[in-house]
């Protein structure tokens, strides 16, 4: 049953679209060219941005950031939804976007913007010395110069928070290697579950929790010291909903960084319920079956007001703020354009 969405203004998209002077088919030519440009899975033809524009079909995750870039405005000023305090909210008449040849924003400026998103979620988190630091990693990648000792940064983070998008992104900034829990484990995992008797796919059991899940993490912060002891920045994509909930967890790991000369930070993305649930549909995997089948009881079980303990980081991602503002920088850094 499709759900209700009384946010959504289907009326700005042919707005823009006109003021702009773009036929339909000119809007399904150019959101390929951005899908192609980012990777975004769509297929726009006119018959879909007309029904997008009629207010049919809402336009799914990848067509959303499709739109923010061709119009380069947020989703609340799109219509899709509403504005989170800050941001700016639809707005009555559309600016004719640049041509390409004035020039894009300043990328280190767009870089920095997109990095805004992350504040201190502590008083002694100090997000501008993050920031700094990243912004000096893309720097230096883009220079070949610098010097300095390794980093490591854990993004956490619910299942469709945004957590890997935003990872990926500190990853392409600084040219630090990223460590998907995920894509290290996963065919292991299966196997070990099946052979202690449970299913492949399952994340919500007893077995995997008590079993499984510690070996998981393991591989995970092993591969990550490895890295380290060879000097290199590593970015960390999991979860770590346990392992940041554990005063004692949080400092094992920051004592142990400190003895090796590493800088660190803990990052938190949150989000919406509503978004997370659609970034889980949309992508479509096995082992997230049982939290689509029972979507409500999974959601008694997340804390949406926890946070790392000790020093960290969050990302307000709610609604996709933050991965928006990601996909804007990135269009500024490959010199997309209309």
């Amino acid at each position: 049953m499709a759900r209700k969405r009384p946010d959504w203004n289907p009326d700005l998209l042919r707005q823009y679209r006109e003021e702009i002077g773009l036929t339909l088919e000119d809007t399904g030519e150019k959101l390929r060219e951005i899908a192609e440009r980012h990777g975004f899975n769509i297929a726009a033809n006119f018959q879909t941005i007309w029904g997008h524009e009629k207010g049919a079909v809402y336009p799914g995750p990848h067509y959303r950031r499709a739109y923010c870039r061709l119009y380069r405005r947020n989703e609340a000023q799109l219509g899709f939804r509403r504005a989170l305090p800050g941001e700016e909210s639809p707005m009555d008449s559309v600016p004719v976007p640049a041509p390409r040849t004035q020039g894009l924003p300043d990328q280190p400026q767009a870089v920095r913007q997109a990095l805004s998103s992350i504040r201190g979620g502590t008083q002694d988190a100090d997000s501008e010395a993050l920031i700094d630091r990243v912004m000096d990693a893309w720097g230096r990648r883009h220079s070949d110069g610098g010097s300095g000792g390794p980093s490591v940064i854990l993004v956490g983070g619910y299942a469709g928070s945004g957590k890997s998008e935003f990872a990926k992104f500190l990853g392409s900034l600084t040219g630090w290697p990223i460590l998907d829990k995920d894509s290290l484990t996963r065919p292991l995992v299966d196997q070990l579950l099946i052979a202690l008797g449970g299913e492949a796919n399952d994340r919500s059991s007893e077995l995997y929790r008590e079993k499984v899940r510690p070996l998981e993490y393991r591989c995970l912060m092993e591969a990550a010291w490895d890295n380290v002891d060879c000097g290199i920045s590593t970015i960390l994509d999991a979860p770590f909903i346990s392992e940041f909930s554990q005063v004692e967890w949080m400092q094992r790991f920051q004592n142990r960084c400190r003895s090796k000369r590493v800088s660190v930070a803990a990052i938190w993305v949150e989000c919406d319920p509503d978004s997370m649930r659609e970034y889980i549909e949309f992508r479509g995997a096995a082992r997230d079956a049982w939290k689509m089948q029972e979507w409500d009881e999974y959601l008694k079980g997340l804390d949406f007001s926890m946070r790392p303990q000790g020093p960290h980081f969050v990302v307000d991602n709610r609604l996709g703020a933050a991965v928006a503002m990601v996909d804007e920088a990135k269009d500024v850094l490959s010199g997309g354009g209309l």
